[in-house]
């Protein structure tokens, strides 16, 4: 029997030491170990393919028809050319025609997005306008560059019939060459006036067009100004924040209340004003009642309508009074994680310039993308020039091989920025949890942010890939079904309409959720330098256990931050309306306006982002800090002295709680042995 007990026992020992030994803790900034490996791997193989679709686009001739141009024969300009099958005047020797000339730069196709003319290699831009043929004539005779199509003699434009149309629209506009893609542009910006005006559907004739740009171009000084202004009020905004945290956060709080109730209230007030309406019509002789009938039934309709608003209305007030009512205490720690925040943003200033970086980094990869793209467009025979039959020229279509790079190419878009974003959350991330996480503040790494992007390059790569690679399949879906719904927009039957608007809908809650998941797993990697899946569940207990001051945080400091933007929007426009009514001369200030807002609007919302990661982060480590510290000798607490009085106030709080509920529970408790006596 004893035996029995000590195998037994002997049995059962292993098991709970293998849980102990699983049962890992969280060792801040402790350990680093690369993470992910597999994915880096895979990721750096699939931006060598990107490189390896650029340089195939580069050897097949697509970059140089791109930069270089080419005419409507396929020939290329500024080179020799190899003949095309079955197209005339292909083959040609352009090495002296190095531009590009559109017989009509003016006719562009808004749906295709380019220019429906005829495009021919020239030696020389028109330099003045060209009014008749025989100045197309003396043109092409001074210097060398004609202008009609190659077949056709310069010294015989006048005479010949096909001069309407193999000859450019009369007038000629004076062009420019562009500096880098060698295409005539003309001078005067005016010819485009029917592609903006196509664009932009609220101008109704020409005069109005002109003013507004005339109104832009007079008034560019100002932009600028304002948009520097957009963008030093948001740098400010995020440190004097916590000042002003409090105060926002209970005024915010206010104002929804007393909103809610006030449109409660205003939509029984309209109920019962048209209840009563309809009763004094009932009330009225029979014979006005049957000459009245359809007002009657309009008024029940309305009335009825009203009903169910204010309904909803009153149930959407109740949860919000309720939600309140629990959450009030919680706010406390949204100020403090604000007040934090503003001083994270002053210990590490650096972290205002991430939307710079990463405005650039995306940039230059969307720049990239677009010319490879183009450059795909006009790859070599891949490319499949084939002519037109209506037109008789050459156009360069995607075939075989090449739709499947551009496939390829097209996912690269969206996993590559993806990554970009991500490293830009680990960066702000690693920074964040190195100044929570340091108990002397003074003995904080020089440059943190060059720290934290140090150990992302050398440990994180692969835990972001794998991040990124989650968000894009969830979004490729969500593209594919939005480009499904275009297409076949007044086609469908209205359950396949819903359906995909579902469907749409669903994927686009997912990719959030999985954004916001993603950012706190970054943020456990940060911490604890574990893989991806394992510092996403690790993050994901955490915010479970933590979830109405998750929710709190959420839906109050979310509202607090599109305030600032808010203001700094006004601010700018307000501040605008100033400057251009100082100057009398600027007759138009929409354009100008509308431009100077979506900018400000733009710069706060890259800025405010910034300052959520922040909040969001320091709500993850302060979370952790206090699962794993309770304040005591050898597990002393990290956070700043802000989040300490939250936490000391929450105890005593708790403590006043559990003496109340002593003293109710002691009377209940004595009352039997007193009735017994």
């Amino acid at each position: 029997m004893s035996e029995a007990r000590r195998s037994t026992s002997s049995f059962y020992r292993p098991r709970s030491t293998w849980m102990k030994r699983t049962k890992r803790e969280w060792k801040p900034l402790e350990d680093r170990s690369c993470t992910d490996l597999p994915w880096l791997l895979l990721f750096t193989l699939f931006c060598l393919g990107m490189c390896g679709i650029c340089g195939f686009t580069i050897v097949t001739g697509g970059a140089a028809r791109l930069v270089f141009g080419y005419d409507s024969y396929g020939n290329t300009c500024g080179q020799r050319n190899k003949a095309i099958e079955g197209v005339r005047l292909s083959g040609l020797d352009h090495t002296d025609r190095k531009y590009v000339f559109f017989l009509d730069p003016c006719n562009i196709d808004i749906i295709q997005r380019k220019i429906k003319s005829m495009a021919l290699c020239v030696s020389q831009c028109p330099t003045e306008k060209l009014s008749t043929y025989y100045d197309l004539k003396r043109f092409a005779m001074m210097n060398g560059s004609e202008l009609c199509s190659y077949e056709l003699p310069g010294h015989k434009y006048p005479q010949l019939l096909e001069r309407f149309d193999k000859c450019p629209k009369l007038p000629v506009p004076e062009s420019k060459a562009l500096p880098v893609f060698n295409r005539c542009t003309p001078v005067d910006i005016s010819c485009y006036a029917k592609f903006a005006e196509a664009v932009v559907t609220f101008v109704s004739d020409n005069s109005m067009l002109n003013r507004l740009i005339a109104g832009v171009a007079a008034s560019k000084e100002i932009i600028v100004g304002l948009c520097l202004l957009a963008l030093v009020l948001s740098m400010i905004l995020m440190v004097v924040i916590r000042y002003i945290s409090a105060v926002l956060v209970w005024i915010l709080t206010a104002l929804l209340v007393l909103g809610s109730l006030g449109c409660t209230s205003i939509l029984w007030w309209l109920y019962i004003d048209y209840k009563m309406k309809m009763n004094e019509t009932v009330s009225k002789d029979l014979k006005e009642a049957e000459e009245a009938s359809g007002d009657i039934k309009t008024t029940k309709g309305h009335a009825q309508s009203l009903l169910i608003y204010a309904v909803s209305a009153t149930v959407f007030t109740g949860i919000l009074l309720l939600l309140m009512l629990f959450m009030r205490k919680r706010m406390a720690l949204t100020i403090a994680l604000f007040h934090v925040a503003g001083k994270v943003f002053i210990h590490l200033p650096l972290l205002a310039l991430q939307p710079f970086c990463t405005f650039l980094a995306l940039s230059l990869f969307w720049v990239y993308w677009i010319l490879v793209l183009l450059f795909l467009g006009t790859s070599g025979e891949m490319g499949n020039p084939e002519k037109n039959e209506d037109t008789g020229l050459v156009e360069f279509r995607l075939s075989g091989a090449l739709q499947y790079m551009t496939w390829y190419h097209a996912v690269g878009l969206i996993w590559i920025s993806e990554f970009i974003l991500a490293c830009q959350q680990m960066t702000v991330a690693g920074a964040v949890v190195t100044y929570y996480f340091t108990r002397d503040k003074t003995k904080l790494p020089v440059m943190p942010i060059l720290s934290s992007v140090l150990r992302l390059v050398r440990y994180h790569l692969g835990t972001v890939a794998k991040g990124s690679f989650i968000i894009t399949l969830v979004k490729i879906p969500r593209l594919i079904l939005m480009y499904i719904h275009n297409q076949l927009k007044g086609k469908e039957n209205v359950c396949a309409r819903c359906m995909l608007k579902t469907c749409i809908c669903c994927l686009w809650c997912l990719e959030k959720c999985l954004n916001y998941l993603n950012q706190n797993a970054y943020a456990a990697t940060a911490i604890n330098s574990t893989s991806f899946c394992t510092s996403a569940r690790d993050a994901f207990m955490i915010l479970v256990e933590n979830a109405l001051r998750v929710a709190t945080i959420n839906t109050v400091g979310d509202f607090v931050l599109f305030l600032g933007k808010i203001l700094i929007v006004t601010s700018t426009a307000f501040v605008g309306v100033l400057a251009l009514n100082y100057q009398k001369e600027y007759t138009e200030w929409v354009l100008p306006l509308i431009i100077v807002c979506l900018f400000a609007f733009l710069v706060a919302h890259c800025f405010l982002s910034i300052f959520e990661i922040v909040v969001d982060v320091l709500f993850l480590c302060f979370a952790i800090d206090t699962k794993y510290n309770n304040g005591t000798r050898g597990r002393e607490f990290y956070m700043d002295k802000t989040l300490m009085e939250f936490v000391e106030n929450s105890r005593r709080s708790m403590a006043i709680e559990e003496r109340g509920r002593s003293k109710r529970a002691r009377p209940k408790e004595e009352a039997p042995g007193t009735s017994s006596a």
